[in-house]
């Protein structure tokens, strides 16, 4: 029931129904605390499957620079006439409203629920820095690599909403250091690029030779941004790369066979 939600009804009510979820997904006796925090966020972003590009990844409303801001974030209007911006909107300021609660979901023994509770505080207005010094600090303790690469992920979607320079100094620093796992240094190379349209440098380049493989792409899917950003039979991780690196590349055919009819 819970997993059908967002899919089924319209954005309007899966919004108003993220106060709901969240009591769910922070009790620890709950049977289903994890389908709960696994779609708690949903709603508070808009447009984000297939998106793997610079410009568009990680962004959960559109850039005020290049928008009037009564477009309703150019979101547009859901079918019900209900502008889906507002929809947005109302989403993350609940979230954002309940950050106390969730913020010690990211030390659950759960690896799954940690990533999840990143994946839906990264949505959270942090004016205050709170959350993200909150993924920095478990981050510091942190060891599984997949768990570690979404809080670089979520920190760099947080900076995203809300420039902070030294927040993107330290993810910088993240796919440079070679103690990191490989998945929080692709990560974190990721989120960096997202953050700046700086050229991409030769040493962040060599770091995806290197470390993006087909099998760690495979791994990386785990996470709710790959899993998003992948395409027909292209895993998230890979699909950024080419289009982060590589625009110039035309996308992948998704019918191997069109050519031949």
């Amino acid at each position: 029931m819970l997993g059908g939600l967002c899919a089924n009804d319209s954005r309007a009510a899966a919004a108003l129904a993220v106060p709901f979820l969240i009591p769910i997904a922070t009790d620890v006796h709950h049977p289903h605390r994890a389908d709960a925090l696994g779609i708690l966020s949903a709603p508070a972003r808009a447009r984000h499957f297939g998106i793997a590009s610079r410009d568009e990844l990680l962004v959960h409303r559109t850039d005020p620079r290049r928008h009037a801001p009564d477009d309703y974030d150019d979101y547009g209007v859901e079918v019900t006439g209900y502008p889906a911006g507002w929809s947005v909107a109302a989403a993350r300021a609940a979230i954002t409203a309940e950050t106390p609660v969730l913020l010690p979901l990211l030390d659950d023994p759960d690896h799954t629920l940690r990533i999840d509770a990143a994946y839906a505080l990264a949505t959270a207005a942090d004016p205050d820095h709170t959350v993200r010094t909150a993924f920095a600090t478990r981050l510091a303790k942190e060891r599984d690599p997949l768990v570690s690469a979404a809080l670089l992920l979520a920190a760099a979607e947080t900076s995203r909403a809300d420039a902070h320079p030294p927040t993107a100094l330290w993810i910088r620093e993240r796919w440079q250091d070679r103690t990191q796992p490989p998945e929080a240094r692709l990560a974190a190379a990721i989120g960096w690029l997202c953050l700046t349209d700086l050229p991409v440098p030769e040493d962040l380049r060599h770091t995806f030779d290197i470390l993006a493989t087909d099998e760690r792409a495979q791994a990386m899917d785990a996470l709710p941004w790959m899993a998003a950003a992948a395409g027909s039979g292209e895993p998230g991780l890979l699909c950024c790369v080419r289009r982060m690196l590589h625009p110039e590349e035309p996308e992948p055919d998704d019918d191997p066979w069109a050519g031949l009819l």
